[in-house]
């Protein structure tokens, strides 16, 4: 029984299913949070949508590669880190901008989007944990998420903090972070890509 491959193709299916739902969860709250950090005026807000959306990217990458060559799933991982870099490098210029130009962040957005964003991402990095050990495509994903829940913790307290001081510049130093973050994922997830391809 075990030469049938219905175990390979029982284990695809699981892992479709997961990243469909990582892709649906991570695209809804990309969407939402960019809306939120537009209004809240919050760098950190935007910040974490934008490593939402990169999530969703990546889980799309997934899907598409499950099954194909080691090399096709090192090459969607590299596009994964790409993508993710990018992000980093723009949130750090939006954090840029919005300190020579001003921003106001409502501490009362940042804390209920992030909240909302913190329990959809853990829902989603206890699904992806048996993935985590995976091939590196299937890895990067569970690393953008785990990226997602610190970068939650972060604009929450973020938020607490611009309540508390009447100063945008928590939001401005939780979007700097994030955005650092971000940048630090990105390299990890392009190292292990390069190191399959070796």
């Amino acid at each position: 029984m075990s030469e049938c491959g219905c175990h390979h193709e029982a284990k695809n299916a699981r892992e479709r299913r997961v990243l469909w739902i990582a892709l649906v969860l991570n695209a809804v709250m990309a969407v939402i949070g960019g809306f939120a950090g537009w209004i809240a005026q919050s760098t950190g807000l935007l910040a974490d949508a934008l490593d939402m959306l990169s999530d969703a990217t990546a889980y799309a990458i997934g899907l598409v590669a499950i099954g194909r060559t080691t090399r096709f799933k090192a090459n969607a991982a590299l596009l994964s880190g790409g993508v993710l870099l990018m992000l980093g490098v723009g949130v750090l210029v939006e954090v840029g901008r919005r300190v020579m130009f001003g921003a106001e962040p409502l501490s009362g957005w940042m804390i209920g989007i992030s909240l909302l964003s913190l329990a959809v991402n853990v829902t989603v990095l206890r699904m992806l944990a048996p993935l985590k050990s995976g091939e590196v495509h299937l890895r990067a994903t569970w690393l953008f998420t785990r990226a997602d829940v610190v970068a939650n913790l972060g604009v929450i307290l973020a938020g607490v903090l611009v309540f508390w001081l009447h100063s945008p510049y928590p939001d401005f130093a939780i979007g700097t972070l994030i955005g650092l973050y971000v940048i630090k994922e990105a390299f990890g997830i392009l190292r292990d890509a390069h190191a399959e391809k070796a």
